[in-house]
């Protein structure tokens, strides 16, 4: 059934964000991503169970101005190669519900204000339409890239300014005071509650649509100078047809972003380079073609290590259905590269990491002997290979082992392959074979 829109006044924004129609709207969008529960540790099913009832004492909160949003609960990710942990946070379902509701509303105001070169978290935009932007720019000779990387940059946004900045486009002072509240939710940490008086949360709903109405200031500047460039989220690269221009340009809009905006550049991450030696969205543009870049290759081949150990108390199926489910993300978003080779030595890997197993399970080299046998190896080439005195991940590259355990045996136990520009996943979890 098609969702009627209701009519929006931008003085009476209020009113539509509190109708049961919006509400309802954004739990289901609420539900459809999911989501871990918050401080209060209602999942996203609890609150379906109990859905009319939430949602009527929201309104009712809302209305009555009763409303106080909970703190998030903080979460640590860490960041690829021991480089740290980035800090999310988990809003409670029913404040993720009031945020997205809030978004619902006043992105459709919001949004066509936002510069053409801004890609990320905007409707009818993503990541592919900004590389396939660069890519362009790059061939019509703009090859220098000032590519600047802003300093938690989530974590610094000033909310006075944020306000301030809204307030331009928002008349409903109350959707502004909704927001503030919002902002100043707090966080729960192990170590108690920590006031949050800068800053927005990570995994909030609303804060990427936020961090847009920020960084516009950003892109409005570089459009007053007639600069080239790409934006998704706080990643930035302006391209230039020279290194003198890249550099003066690196000055200028360093001290732009610092003087006026109040944020951070972070000068050990920022660069001026060729086009070929800048990680945009974790691509490179390379002589005019778009290749997965180095450093996001090491990322995915470190993340095999750890989806895939040599030993585990996990079950095959278990192991396999994780890799699976992180691969299906990875190939969707990398699918860009135009070298096919990248995605395949992934799975190379994932292949080589599973073999290790099996030879590990085979905890003796005897019985690793009459497991090749089994599979079709000669007596002789098993005898060689299993009493031999390489260790495992040598053992794994034999001939040997690759016969006995050949690409098309792990195909038909359900590990998921990238042929023909398209995934292929054969079959359920439940008809996945075991290696020994």
């Amino acid at each position: 059934m098609k969702q009627t829109s209701l009519p929006i006044d931008t003085t009476n924004l209020f009113e539509v964000v509190c109708h049961e129609q919006t509400l309802s709207r954004a739990f289901q969008s609420v539900k459809r991503n999911k989501g871990a529960a918050g401080i209060d540790n209602v999942s996203v099913e609890d609150f379906d169970k109990i859905k009319t009832k939430e949602l009527a004492q929201l309104k009712q909160e809302l209305i009555n101005w009763d409303y106080k949003p909970m703190p998030v609960r903080r979460v640590e990710i860490p960041k690829p190669n021991n480089n740290g942990v980035r800090l999310l946070g988990v809003p409670t379902v029913r404040d993720r519900v009031l945020q997205t509701a809030i978004k619902m509303v006043i992105e459709p105001i919001l949004d066509p204000m936002f510069s053409d070169s801004s890609f990320g978290f905007r409707p009818e935009r993503n990541q592919r339409q900004a590389i396939e932007t660069a890519k362009s720019i790059i061939a019509s000779g703009k090859e220098y890239v000032v590519d600047i990387d802003l300093s938690k940059f989530f974590d610094r946004i000033n909310h006075d300014r944020l306000i301030a900045l809204l307030a331009k486009h928002i008349d409903d002072k109350r959707i502004l005071r909704l927001i503030g509240l919002t902002l100043r939710s707090g966080v729960m940490t192990d170590q108690g509650f920590q006031a949050s008086t800068l800053g927005s949360t990570q995994g909030s709903p609303l804060s990427p649509l936020l961090s847009n109405v920020i960084l516009d200031v950003l892109d409005k500047k570089l459009e007053q100078r007639a600069l080239s460039f790409v934006r998704f989220a706080d990643d930035c690269n302006i391209f230039v047809a020279t290194v003198k221009a890249a550099e003066r340009v690196m000055e200028n809009i360093t001290a732009f972003i610092e003087n006026k905006m109040k944020l951070v550049v972070n000068s050990d991450k920022s660069q001026v380079a060729k086009s070929n030696k800048v990680k945009f969205l974790g691509v490179t543009i390379v002589n005019g073609t778009v290749a997965i870049a180095k450093q996001s290759m090491s990322n995915a081949k470190e993340k095999i290590k750890e989806l895939l150990p040599r030993g585990t108390h996990k079950t095959l199926d278990q192991t396999v259905q994780g890799f699976n489910q992180w691969f299906i993300g990875w190939v969707n978003y990398f699918n860009v590269t135009q070298y096919p080779a990248q995605i395949k030595a992934i799975e190379a890997k994932a292949r080589r990491r599973l073999r290790v197993r099996f030879i590990a399970q085979c905890k003796r080299r005897k019985f690793l002997f009459k497991q090749l046998k089994k599979r079709g190896v000669r007596p002789k080439t098993a005898a060689r290979i299993a009493f031999s005195n390489k260790k495992r991940w040598a053992l794994s590259r034999s001939k040997a082992v690759e016969n006995a355990l050949p690409n098309a045996y792990f195909d038909k136990a359900g590990l998921a392959t990238y042929s023909n520009n398209k995934l292929q996943h054969w079959f359920p979890v439940s008809r996945w074979v075991h290696l020994t």
